[in-house]
C-alpha cells in the first residue's frame, strides 16, 4: 500500500499537488497554519493513494514523500 506524507513545515500551500493528484486525495488544510504562516496540504485518504508520486514530483519545496 502506498503512502504520501507531507512535511507540514516545508509546505507553502501552493496547491500544485492538489491539481495533479489523480485520486483527488491531496487537499489544502484550511484548519492548520504551519511555521511559515501557510495552510499546508495533506493527504486526506491514504488508503486510496496509488503511489504515482505526481504530488512529490511537482512539489517545488520537496515537502512530499511517497512510499510504496
Amino acid at each position: 500500500m502506498a503512502k504520501a506524507t507531507v512535511n507540514q513545515n516545508l509546505c507553502k500551500g501552493c496547491g500544485l499537488c492538489v491539481s495533479v493528484c489523480p485520486k483527488g486525495i491531496m487537499k489544502i488544510d484550511d484548519t492548520k497554519i504551519n511555521n511559515k504562516g501557510y495552510h499546508p496540504s495533506n493527504c486526506i485518504n491514504e488508503s486510496e493513494c496509488i503511489g504515482c508520486a505526481f504530488c512529490a514530483l511537482i512539489c517545488p519545496d520537496v515537502a512530499i514523500t511517497v512510499e510504496r
